[in-house]
């Protein structure tokens, strides 16, 4: 089974096409199918998360570039600038992921989130779209070439007083 693990900045050649949610995007240790139908093992660093565009390579130099799979979402928007921000605000509040375009917001579908929307007077639309989240303040934006931690064999686990 073909392993993919580090992450490239960039390439002059993709070989194939890794389709995932955003839930399989944030799991560090999965299977998952490329495009094609081809299984992979996929190893990404506790807390990695995968963004829509990345790109992905392991021993065989076979090089899948992520594409943000669609799935159920809700559209924001408000009638005015404030209106946005507010809501925003509110998400933050909520620790709610959120992907911030050019005049809306786009969350994971939720009932709840959706009412306290409208409550606060925005427009809430389901479709089915990719959904790509601002990474967070703490995400850490680099973009060099740098290996993902490799699967381990065996967990050392450290006790106090323990040799």
């Amino acid at each position: 089974m073909l392993t993919l693990h580090t992450k490239l900045a960039a390439s002059e050649r993709v070989d194939g096409e890794l389709v995932l949610n955003y839930e399989q995007r944030e799991k560090c240790r999965q299977r998952a199918r490329l495009a094609c139908g081809q299984e992979v093992a996929l190893f990404t660093a506790r807390g990695t998360v995968l963004r829509d565009g990345d790109l992905l390579t392991g021993e065989t130099g076979f090089v899948a570039r992520v594409r943000a799979a669609t799935e159920p979402v809700y559209v924001v928007r408000a009638a005015d600038a404030q209106g946005l921000l507010r809501c925003a605000f509110h998400l933050g509040n909520r620790h709610c992921q959120v992907q911030v375009g050019a005049g809306f917001l786009r969350i994971r579908s939720d009932p709840v989130l959706r009412d306290m929307l409208a409550g606060l007077g925005a427009s809430v639309v389901a479709e089915v779209a990719p959904f790509d989240p601002e990474p967070g303040a703490y995400a850490g934006g680099h973009a060099h070439h740098h290996a993902l931690a490799p699967v381990p064999l065996r967990q050392k686990i450290h006790r106090p007083g323990a040799a």
